[in-house]
């Protein structure tokens, strides 16, 4: 049987807040299989953020177990979790965080000199990166010079450029306007086709409605899990 990309097991999270200890995540067991592309909705406080963040091994759960591409994640400290972070997932965020200095293709090459890889082989790895997400044409631009929605397709490029196994994207279409957050979805869509596991955190229901199921978390818990039909790639605005 083929190892899920995902497996939590009772994963729960708790935070001290003076002396209030809130349940942020409870008791949540979920697998996501390779290839899903799964979107994770819920209203502020719902606990999906908390859940990106476990996922993301960013935190570490207050009880539970989780296991990311057949590593049992559950006792690592920070520095085995960066090691799961660098070598099997990749993030996108809202503010795309790019290096407002450096070019298209620098700021995709940025993890792979963190990984020691040689100067040919990151320009050969973050071009393919760009030529993926249709910016081969922009790579000596700089953040400044691209579009809002250039700019979160070089942030994908960036997370794609050391083949995670796992392609996390939180609030990714929040700082875009209508059409371009369609358009960002639609090459998301493209990723997955081509079997990419993919999970998204967002709280619109027009950006989940493009995830093949839906996760929709409410008081740190799992409301529903319900698997869709997609909208379509060439529906826009």
């Amino acid at each position: 049987m083929t190892q899920p990309a995902i497996e939590t097991h009772h994963l729960s999270r708790d935070y001290q807040l003076g002396s209030h200890i809130v349940h942020a995540l409870k008791d949540v067991s979920i697998k996501v299989a390779k290839g899903e592309f799964v979107a994770v909705i819920g209203p502020s406080g719902s606990g999906k953020t908390t859940l990106m963040n476990l996922l993301g091994c960013l935190d570490s759960p207050t009880a539970g177990r989780y296991i990311c591409d057949g590593i049992d994640t559950s006792h690592m400290d920070r520095d085995d979790l960066a090691k799961v972070r660098n070598q099997h997932i990749g993030f996108v965020f809202q503010s795309f965080n790019l290096l407002p200095r450096m070019t298209a293709l620098e700021n995709v090459e940025m993890p792979l000199i963190y990984a020691s890889i040689s100067a040919d082989e990151r320009h050969r790895r973050a071009m393919d990166a760009l030529a993926k997400v249709g910016l081969e044409d922009r790579v000596s631009h700089l953040p400044t010079q691209l579009s809002g929605g250039q700019q979160q397709r070089v942030a994908i490029a960036r997370a794609l450029v050391n083949d995670p196994a796992i392609l996390f994207a939180d609030e990714p279409t929040g700082a875009l306007d209508t059409k371009t957050s369609y358009e960002i979805m639609q090459l998301f869509q493209k990723l997955n086709d081509q079997g990419r596991t993919i999970i998204i955190v967002t709280h619109e229901a027009e950006i989940a409605a493009y995830a093949k199921r839906i996760l929709t978390f409410r008081d740190g818990v799992i409301e529903s899990d319900v698997a869709q039909n997609v909208k379509s790639k060439e529906q826009s605005a």
